[in-house]
């Protein structure tokens, strides 16, 4: 008799075991799956919001100011003679707010006719050309451009048109007398945390189109062939203890 009782008590004290386990299982297993989906589903939500958010930004006016900081003082390599005719300047900017799709000018590529121009003659043609048709095809906005500037106590200015769907900006100048050098700036992006900046200021640095061997401000015409990928002017006219050197400082402000 004291058998069978110690059997039945061991056989409820399981069932009841078991009945107190199994819904806590269950819900144990099942809540791994949800919290897994939660964050998916979160983050799918946040870029959807950022998306919409971008695409719902209207379009902005930025007053571009170009403040050159290339002279002698701090260039002194060769710099040009400033009582010459062709003294030292920079040609008119020229560039556009854009998407992602478009680039004024790529690190590592050959430049397009328009850059090459652009950099060895200081001529916005064929370049505005270039840019109004990345206009056309949606991948940029206005065309922005300026007069050249040569009194270095001076600002050059122009305005860049941007929206939510072009939100960056790209611009260049020649620098002249140059073989093919330029100063620039690309992607600027003036959209943060989903906003337009009040204001934003860029160095620009000196570049080499890649469409002439020269290598000196006054060299002669000596045209690539073929043409040689666009990259940072690392010539020691711009370096200073192995840095480049900044030629002008770009300030971005919310109009």
């Amino acid at each position: 008799m004291k058998k069978q009782l110690l059997v039945v008590s061991i056989l409820a004290a399981a069932l009841g075991a078991a009945a107190c386990k199994h819904p806590a299982a269950e819900q144990s297993a099942a809540m791994p799956e949800a919290t897994m989906a939660a964050p998916a589903e979160t983050m799918a939500d946040t870029m959807g919001d950022n998306r919409a958010a971008m695409a719902a930004m209207g379009p902005a006016t930025y007053k571009v100011e170009f403040t050159p900081l290339w002279t002698k003082a701090n260039f002194p390599v060769e710099y040009p003679d400033t009582s010459l005719i062709h003294r030292p300047h920079f040609s008119g900017l020229i560039g556009a707010g854009h998407n992602a799709s478009y680039h004024l000018y790529a690190l590592g590529q050959p430049p397009t006719p328009g850059l090459e121009r652009l950099s060895e003659q200081g001529k916005h043609d064929p370049l505005d050309a270039e840019i109004k048709a990345a206009v056309a095809a949606g991948n940029a906005l206005a065309l922005a451009e300026s007069e050249p500037l040569k009194d270095f106590s001076q600002t050059a200015s122009t305005q860049v048109q941007v929206d939510g769907a072009h939100p960056m900006v790209s611009l260049v100048a020649m620098i002249a007398p140059s073989p093919d050098w330029f100063a620039g700036v690309s992607d600027v992006s003036l959209m943060e945390n989903g906003a337009w900046v009040a204001t934003k200021t860029v160095d620009v640095q000196p570049y080499d189109s890649g469409g002439d061997d020269g290598d000196t401000y006054l060299a002669s015409d000596a045209d690539a062939n073929p043409k040689r990928p666009t990259g940072l002017n690392q010539d020691r006219h711009f370096t200073k203890d192995g840095a480049v050197m900044p030629v002008a400082r770009i300030t971005f402000t919310k109009m």
